[in-house]
């Protein structure tokens, strides 16, 4: 069984060992020592912080195999995109271009900077220690982090956004930014990363990328192709959200091109298809099951997946007796559940 928790001091061991082995120029979690304890330190103390409005917490979870008590996944959520400062990102726009002395009326595609997803809440860090294999163990630490929203919305915007790694090739180039960025930037890719940290809401990216439209047709061939497109390590994390309910197309990464998924937080499964269910210990028997993602309170929370008889018509959800020892509940506790 795999449990999603908050992260933990004792954890920052493996985490470093799980940033070790991700790719060049995709951000899932900072890269030294030093930065991933502060990482951990941030969240431990925005999950005990009191909070009216969401402000600057992050919120760090962890995948444990319970077999092994090995972490071997990671997931986040920042409460409010750009909370010091404004978070950057390029708009998908459509111009009209019209000539009535030619008779000619075309759209043309243009990249406008904005800052439109500033306040709004933003998943990350989103890593598998093998993304090849996963099951549905990724569903469920993709899955998490948004139950605990549903369990503490006052902590959260109502809107979410994930940003996708775009293309790069196998030295961590980026056509996209080679087009656009490197104009502005006077730097490669890897090291405009390098100083932005996977950051949107650096001053020096108002100050340096383009204020005016982009218009798409005038990038290079390759630079268009990688608009919108995926790298292949996000390919598992994309199929997730967008089986979640998010949606791509209005905007993408002002750095590598990929594309920003957005959802309000009611178009979400974990939002407006999660139950509170009263728990009840499971019989014995061979029935019909469904697989469900289980969570538990927001100040004690743990979750879980647990194949069970549906709950759809019941005020109960049958939990085997493992299942309510990783989660620290009794029969008669309350938690909430949503079909993985």
């Amino acid at each position: 069984m795999y449990v999603v928790r908050p992260v933990e001091l004792s954890d920052i061991g493996a985490l470093e060992s799980l940033a070790a082995v991700t790719t060049p120029g995709v951000h899932t979690l900072p890269r030294t020592r030093d930065a991933i304890t502060a990482f951990v330190e941030r969240s431990i103390a925005s999950f005990a912080a009191q909070v009216d409005i969401p402000s600057e917490e992050s919120y760090l979870f962890v995948l444990e195999d319970t077999a092994s008590n090995e972490v071997v996944g990671t997931a986040a959520v920042h409460a409010s995109a750009g909370s010091n400062g404004t978070y950057f990102a390029f708009r998908n726009d459509v111009i009209q271009q019209v000539s009535r002395d030619l008779n000619i009326s075309h759209s043309v595609h243009a990249l406008t900077l904005c800052s439109e997803l500033t306040a709004c809440s933003q998943l990350a860090g989103f890593n598998l220690r093998d993304r090849a294999r996963a099951g549905i163990e990724a569903a469920l630490l993709s899955r998490a982090r948004l139950l605990f929203a549903a369990l503490a919305p006052h902590r959260f915007g109502d809107r979410f956004f994930v940003p996708m790694p775009g293309v790069t090739d196998g030295e961590g180039q980026s056509p996209f930014w080679n087009a656009l960025g490197r104009k502005f930037f006077k730097m490669d890719f890897l090291e405009a990363e390098r100083i932005i940290g996977g950051a949107r809401n650096r001053t020096l990216i108002v100050e340096l990328m383009p204020h005016y439209p982009v218009y798409v047709p005038l990038l290079p061939g390759d630079a268009q192709a990688a608009m919108g497109q995926i790298h292949p390590s996000g390919q598992l994390a994309f199929k997730l959200l967008t089986e979640e309910g998010f949606e791509a197309d209005e905007y993408v990464d002002i750095f590598d091109g990929g594309p920003i998924l957005a959802a309000h937080k009611l178009s979400l499964r974990s939002f407006c298809g999660s139950q509170q269910r009263r728990v009840e210990s499971a019989s014995r028997g061979n029935g019909a099951t469904v697989t469900y993602a289980v969570a538990t309170s927001a100040d004690r929370f743990r979750a879980v997946t647990v194949a069970c008889p549906s709950c759809d018509t019941s005020d109960a959800i049958c939990l085997p007796a493992e299942a309510q020892k990783v989660l620290g509940v009794a029969p008669g506790d309350t938690v909430i559940c949503v079909r993985i």
